[in-house]
């Protein structure tokens, strides 16, 4: 159940920087993940978003079994949702991205972007939140400085990200990337653990 969870958020992973890369008139490095749930392809990163919030939502099961923690289950459950709910409800289109759109931000935002955003604050809070309940609950000493520090981590990346984003930096993509990937190859490494 949690290896299942552990290969989902790999997978995550390489789906977006390899659609990043490739894809024709997006810039992985100022824009966000979540923008590639737009235009044609739109449909790669949603289904990304879904299958991996499934995943890591059943994940979450098992680490609670394992560990013997509900409350740990329940913050990577919390995540593993919010991850379906970003790719269910798309970002609105601005800063370039689909080609043709204003290279501006909107003034209004659509009912499904801020649904959309709500979920992502959800994402970026609750994978710290399960790493600090993790320092509590999955004995060793290496976890427990790894947990530790991760959320210390993910909680900075967070809050750089934040400002990058509302700046329109043109690093924001890239900011977004690191804090994904040292959040997401974190939980999977706990699900690997949890599984042996």
């Amino acid at each position: 159940m949690t290896i299942i969870g552990s290969i989902a958020l790999t997978v995550f992973v390489v789906i977006f920087l390899v659609d990043g890369w490739s894809r024709p008139g997006y810039h992985p490095v100022r824009q966000p993940v979540s923008a590639l749930a737009l235009s044609r392809r739109g449909w790669i990163q949603a289904t990304n978003f879904i299958v991996c919030g499934a995943a890591v939502t059943v994940g979450a099961v098992g680490v609670a079994h394992t560990f013997g923690s509900v409350l740990l289950g329940v913050a990577i459950g919390v995540f593993g949702v919010s991850l379906m709910i970003s790719g269910l409800f798309p970002m609105d289109a601005m800063r370039g991205y689909p080609p043709g759109t204003p290279d501006r931000t909107p003034t209004e935002y659509t009912r499904r972007h801020k649904i959309h955003d709500q979920a992502g604050a959800v994402v970026f809070t609750s994978l710290p939140a399960a790493a600090i309940v993790t320092v509590f609950t999955v004995p060793g000493a290496g976890w427990i400085w790894f947990s530790g520090s991760t959320a210390v981590a993910l909680t900075i990346g967070f809050v750089v990200f934040g400002q990058a984003w509302e700046n329109d930096s043109r690093f924001a993509g890239l900011v977004q990337r690191m804090v994904i990937t040292v959040g997401w190859v974190w939980l999977a490494l706990l699900f690997l653990h949890a599984g042996t």
